[in-house]
């Protein structure tokens, strides 16, 4: 691996980070925070030093060019995990103290939405728009930004953009990753805008407007409101939540083909699209019918109640439209459930994925068959294409490592905080980005009670989480580490 040009491309990326950063400082200005303008423009700096420091060791373009698959896993993991430190610059000035402004970093840009803050009153509406914005720039990725709008990554591109972006099909929706990454962010910021006029339509004033729909389409769940989404009481509210939640977990290229290239069967020939569909309309209605039985929720709440939060925990965002921590065993059981399937593939959501679990149950039923008939020929499709076995053994290996990462780190929390609950939920929410969970870490409460060790590893399974185990499981093998020149 060259070191030197994962550093220098990492570089790259923290200087137009540092721009990113003005957009807070713009934000307070509009709205007369003053005082908010040195966090931010502090926290741009730190990004914009780190960067020139770190591109002192120039790669030229042509290294940049021949980058290949290990370096590409490098880069993503570095540029994610120091986007995550100048991310928590401008918190410090909040009085979170260090691994508090770390851990809420990490939880925003990582889309997971779990959150220290306890009073949502001693912290300026600059300071709730900022937290909002690092899940938007978390939920499509900062890689595939940087691959759709700086020509020098024309042609890395490819390996940087599944290195952050996993995929099992590596399907594309234009012959260049430069182009397919700019139609994605370019329907990214289209949902985002539509989202935010009609919130506005519907009563929000613009801070509130903005802030949900940044959280919401980037899949992470912060909210300027203390009470979640149901603060704001307006049901025309939850159900634009619900809807655009929906379209943030649905697979993107997915959505280019039916809004862009209007081939508006392609939901219904999708494989992936119509379990997530199945999937989230069964548990939505099981949790309703379970609270209109248990909880006495009147039938339209219940279902209104039941799709929300389970649409919001299958694709991570993490959103309450009540407070699903004082439910019934039964409801939240069944709520359980979403944390551990995710969405789609190449969304806003994190988790396991949807296509991976199809995988699975067709690699067993395959493996059913060869024990009957073992001379037989079964190969495993995966929307109209046969999954290779080299795809296969890695889509297992995934699995395998995502569940021993849930493992050992509940195990780890549970010796720590001696707590079950904490242990197993709060694992399974980090690790699948999916923010609050039940108990002592439900919707209305916070991870500030948690011992510091817990908050270090539940930071861990949001970055390893959000960047899907794949870079950092290549970082551990020794021959990445192999200096080149």
């Amino acid at each position: 691996m060259r070191l030197n040009v994962v550093i220098n491309t990492v570089g790259i990326m923290l200087r137009y980070i540092a721009l990113v950063m003005f957009l807070p400082i713009i934000f307070a200005l509009c709205y007369g925070e003053y005082e908010s303008i040195l966090p931010f423009l502090t926290g741009a700096l730190v990004s914009l030093v780190l960067g020139f420091l770190f591109s002192l060791n120039k790669a030229s373009e042509k290294d940049i060019d021949t980058i290949n698959k290990a370096e590409a896993l490098a880069t993503a993991f570095f540029a994610w995990v120091f986007f995550a430190l100048t991310a928590a610059v401008p918190y410090l000035f909040y009085n979170l103290g260090i691994i508090n402004s770390l851990f809420e970093a990490v939880s925003g840009v990582s889309t997971t939405g779990a959150t220290i803050l306890q009073d949502f009153s001693l912290y300026p509406k600059t300071f709730f728009f900022y937290r909002s914005m690092t899940q938007w720039l978390g939920g499509m990725g900062i890689i595939v930004l940087f691959v759709a709008i700086l020509p020098k990554f024309s042609v890395a591109g490819r390996q940087m953009f599944f290195a952050e972006n996993p995929n099992p099909s590596e399907e594309k929706i234009t012959p260049r990753v430069r182009h397919t990454a700019s139609w994605l962010w370019g329907i990214y910021l289209g949902l985002t805008i539509l989202q935010t006029v009609i919130l506005k339509l519907s009563g929000l004033d613009f801070y509130n407007s903005i802030c949900t729909s940044l959280s919401t389409v980037g899949a992470g769940g912060f909210s300027p409101n203390p009470d979640s989404i149901m603060g704001y009481h307006n049901n025309f509210i939850t159900v634009n939540v619900m809807i655009f939640a929906f379209l943030a977990g649905t697979n993107f290229i997915l959505m280019y083909k039916f809004f862009v290239q209007r081939k508006f069967k392609a939901p219904f020939k999708s494989e992936e699209f119509l379990t997530y569909l199945i999937i989230t309309l069964l548990i939505g209605f099981l949790i309703a019918l379970s609270l209109h039985k248990n909880m006495g929720f009147t039938f339209s709440n219940a279902i209104i109640t039941g799709l929300f939060q389970t649409i919001s925990i299958m694709m991570s965002a993490g959103f309450a439209s009540s407070d699903f921590a004082q439910w019934d065993f039964s409801s939240k059981l069944l709520l359980l459930l979403p944390m551990f399937i995710g969405a789609s593939a190449i969304s806003a959501c994190g988790g396991l994925k949807i296509t991976r679990w199809i995988f699975v149950f067709k690699y067993i039923k395959r493996e059913l068959n060869k024990i009957v008939h073992p001379k037989g020929v079964y190969p495993i499709r995966l929307e109209g294409g046969v999954v290779s076995s080299e795809t296969a053994q890695q889509i297992m290996a995934f699995v395998i490592f995502y569940f021993a990462i849930f493992a050992i780190s509940a195990f780890l929390v549970g010796f720590i905080e001696q707590n079950t609950s904490v242990a197993i939920i709060g694992s399974i929410s980090s690790l699948g980005n999916v923010g609050p969970g039940f108990g002592a870490i439900g919707p209305l409460n916070h991870f500030d009670h948690l011992q510091n060790a817990t908050k270090f590893i539940f930071m861990f399974n949001m970055l390893v989480g959000r960047l899907e185990l794949i870079p950092f499981l290549a970082l551990l093998h020794k021959d990445l580490w192999e200096i080149k020149r």
